[in-house]
Order: C-alpha cells, then structure tokens, then sequence
C-alpha cells in the first residue's frame, strides 16, 4: 500500500488539448497547431529556467509561450485573443473518467496534485472542475522556485506526507516526468493517453495504463 497517489495536473488530470478549439474558434485551422507549440514552449521554457539557475512563474512561461506559437504561426494575436486563451487555461476540462475515477481512489488513498502550475492556476482548475473533495493537498512547484523535474519539487511530496520516495505513487502523462519522477525513487505509472514512446534514457514506469481507470484496476 501507498501513503498516497500524486497526479501531475496538465495533460494528466487535464485535457490541454481542448484548446485546440478555441484556437480553432479564433484562427479557423490553427488551433490544433497552435495548441500544440504553446505547450510545448511553455515546458521548454520551465526546463531552460531551470537550468539557468533562474525563474519566472508558470503563468508567466504559459503567456510567453502562447506570444511565441502565435509569432512562429504567423498569428496575430490581439490582446483580447490572447486573454481569451490565456483565461482557458484556468478553466481547463478534466479528461472523461477523472472525476469517477477520483471518486474511488480518493476512497482508497490519499490523494494529491502536484503540477508546475501557480497556486492561482491550481486553485482555479481545481474549483472550475469540483476537484478539491478528492485532494488532500495541492502542490506547486512555485514554492520551491524550480521546475519539474527538478528533485526539490518532488521533494515537496515527501514533506506533505511525511514518506519516503517508495512509498509515493506518482502518476503522469508525461514520458519525461517519468523519468524525472521514476529517479527521484518515486513508484510511477505513466498514463500514456497518446500512446507515445517511452524515454530510451530513463528506467520504466512500474506501470503503464492509458486512463485513470485502468490506474484504478492495478493498484493494490
């Protein structure tokens, strides 16, 4: 048994994706490509900070990203656009089985949320989406001023449960917080909603699912 199951928020219990429609609402055929180099600035830019030894908040990195996608698309992006986006993002849906699926884990184990995200973005989609009866706490890796997967934010799990790594099991979308996570000494199931490739540099989850419901199924 665990002392308790961590989620990553974004694309994990979140579906980013859906922004690909008002993306496609405000640039019709851009959205799914806006969509996709939004987010993926948006975590180059956490990673490239970390490294740096610097830091800005993640609602700043999702705003930079967003200004960048829409430049490298030829987008112009007005202000009430870009809010517009910006404002989705703290009211993003969860994927279908997450909240059933919470129901019964929260019944089984504690459960938590630990995302790159700010406390407002968290507290925001947590609210939006009736989350926070399942959560026992919600962690963000701007109290630490690092990113994921850097081990002072993992870190803030083990303070919170008072555990040891092995005794959390973290859960992400995400090939390379998987390793980020499975190096920390976390147990790790990767919920591959995408059906993509795992990391060649990294060890294997302990478990592989493509929905919160087949997580329910393996867990002891």
């Amino acid at each position: 048994m665990f002392k308790a199951v961590v989620f990553d928020a974004y694309g994990t219990l979140l579906d980013v994706s859906s922004l690909s429609e008002l993306g496609n609402e405000l640039f019709p055929g851009k959205g799914v490509a806006l969509c996709e180099l939004w987010h993926k600035k948006q975590l180059e830019y956490s990673w490239l900070l970390s490294l740096m030894g610097k830091y800005q908040d993640f609602w700043s990195l999702t705003r930079l990203g967003l200004q960048y996608a829409g430049a490298a698309l030829g987008l112009s992006i007005g202000d009430t656009q870009e809010e517009r986006l910006m404002q989705a993002y703290l009211t993003l849906p969860p994927y279908p089985e997450v909240r059933t699926s919470l129901l019964r884990l929260s019944q089984r184990y504690p459960l938590a949320l630990l995302s790159n995200g700010t406390p407002d973005m968290l507290e925001s989609v947590v609210r939006v989406n009736n989350l926070e009866t399942y959560l026992s706490h919600v962690l963000s890796a701007d109290e630490v001023g690092v990113y994921k997967p850097h081990p002072k934010v993992y870190d803030l799990v083990i303070q919170a449960f008072f555990a040891i790594p092995g005794e959390i099991m973290f859960v992400s979308s995400n090939g390379w917080e998987v390793s980020g996570a499975k190096s920390f000494g976390f147990s790790v199931a990767w919920c591959n909603r995408a059906g993509a490739t795992f990391e060649t540099h990294a060890p294997p989850p302990d478990l592989v699912v493509e929905n919160l419901e087949g997580l329910e199924a393996l867990l002891p």
